[in-house]
C-alpha cells in the first residue's frame, strides 16, 4: 500500500519520515515532490568497469542552467535530504520530467527502510535538455512495509552509501565480491 498525503503528514509529524528541507506545497496525494540540488558528476572515464572504483567530476550547475547530453550519464543529488524509519520509500520521475526526455533512475528507484541521505540521481536525456539547480526533478512514493525488519539500512556494517552526503555519489560496486 502507498501512503496518502494525510499518512506521510502522519509520519512526518511522528519523525518516521524526515524530509529537510520540508515544505508543504510539495506534498501530492500520495507522494512528495524532490528538486534537483546544485551538483552534478561524470565519470572521469567514458568505459566503466564494474571491478574497479570508477571515479567521477563533480561541477555545480550554473544559474543559467546546464544542457544535458544524450550518451552521457550524469549523476545527481535531491536537494531533499530524507530518513524512512518504517516504510519503503520509492523515487520515481515526475511526469513533467519524463516529457523533458529526462530520466532519472537507471534501476535504483527503491531506498530501504533506514536510508537516510539525499538520493542519487542517476540522470539520463532522450535529447539535449537545460536543467536547473532547484527544478522538481522527482517524487517520493512510500509503502507500508509487511513485517519487521531486522537490520535498517543505516544500522548495516556493509551498506556503502550512509555517509551522509549533498554531493553525488558513485558506483560501490567494485566494494561487492564476485
Amino acid at each position: 500500500m502507498i501512503l496518502s498525503d494525510k499518512r506521510i503528514l502522519e509520519e512526518i509529524e511522528k519523525g518516521t519520515i524526515v524530509i529537510s528541507p520540508y515544505d508543504r506545497k510539495y506534498l501530492g496525494t500520495n507522494s512528495y515532490d524532490v528538486h534537483l540540488g546544485k551538483h552534478l558528476a561524470t565519470y572521469k572515464d567514458r568505459i566503466l568497469d564494474a571491478r574497479k572504483h570508477n571515479e567521477i567530476e563533480h561541477f555545480e550547475i550554473p544559474e543559467e542552467g546546464y544542457v544535458l547530453q544524450p550518451g552521457t550519464l550524469y549523476l545527481g543529488v535531491t536537494e531533499e535530504y530524507t530518513e524512512t524509519h518504517a516504510h519503503v520509500p520509492f523515487l520515481e520521475g515526475k511526469s513533467s520530467t519524463g516529457r523533458l526526455g529526462i530520466d532519472i533512475h537507471a534501476t535504483a528507484g527503491k531506498g530501504d527502510v533506514g536510508f537516510c541521505n539525499t538520493w542519487t540521481l542517476e540522470i539520463s536525456c532522450a535529447q539535449p535538455v537545460r536543467i536547473y539547480a532547484g527544478m522538481p526533478i522527482g517524487q517520493l512514493i512510500y509503502f507500508v512495509v509487511e513485517g519487521e525488519v531486522e537490520t535498517f539500512y543505516n544500522k548495516k556494517g556493509n551498506a556503502k552509501y550512509n555517509g551522509r552526503t549533498v554531493k553525488p555519489v558513485e558506483s560501490m560496486m567494485w566494494r561487492n565480491e564476485f
